[in-house]
């Protein structure tokens, strides 16, 4: 396999070959109209960091209107909602401020891609300005976009994820319980599957 390696970007772009003119000219610099238009209907983003301790991709789910706001053309907030406290995200941007989202709109097989640099804030204002059901997030990323580009739906055309006779049912993979109990084998998997419903529900901000 070894022998195989590519290690040059001239041997890699003789395997590929030239790139298509529209995939360079859909990047922009800034959020256009359209673009604007297509990420403020996400309820979901994944969001990548890196820093020493490695990589980290998240995924960031709200209703519309409440996961992120657009400031401006060039910059977006994103609140930082409850979660498991282990702080990958933000241990990194405070290394490495620079941060990639994948935006994606439920039926739609286009992704939305924005690249940046975020800054970690605990602005009152901000913060009041993202607050659900009395619960403020503790931070909000501020985003400064550098770059934004739409992909095209091949991957999610492949993989089917919104074809409903696609879905598989819940017992062909582990629950929450069984994945924590496999690191520990004396955690009580059951009790945890069966609490955990209600326990989501009651702690979603």
């Amino acid at each position: 396999m070894a022998n195989h390696a590519v290690t040059q970007l001239a041997e890699l772009e003789a395997i590929y070959g030239a790139v298509n003119p529209n995939s360079l000219a859909k990047e922009t610099p800034r959020l256009t109209p359209d673009y604007r238009r297509w990420i403020e209907a996400a309820p979901f983003l994944i969001l990548a960091t890196s820093g020493p301790g490695g990589l980290d991709c998240s995924p960031r789910g709200d209703a519309r209107g409440q996961l992120f706001a657009v400031a401006d053309d060039t910059t977006l907030l994103l609140p930082d909602r409850r979660g498991n406290n282990r702080l990958d995200s933000l241990r990194n941007i405070l290394a490495d401020p620079r941060v990639a989202l994948l935006f994606l709109n439920p039926g739609i097989d286009e992704t939305l891609r924005v690249n940046g640099r975020a800054v970690i804030s605990t602005d009152p204002a901000l913060v009041e300005r993202f607050t659900v059901d009395g619960k403020p997030p503790r931070t909000v990323l501020i985003v400064s976009i550098e770059a934004v580009y739409f992909q095209c739906a091949r991957a999610l055309i492949r993989s089917r994820l919104w074809d409903p006779e696609a879905r598989w049912d819940r017992a062909r993979v582990p629950t929450a319980g069984e994945m924590t109990r496999a690191a520990t084998p004396s955690f009580d998997a059951t009790a945890y599957d069966a609490a955990l419903p209600g326990r989501q529900r009651a702690t979603l901000y």
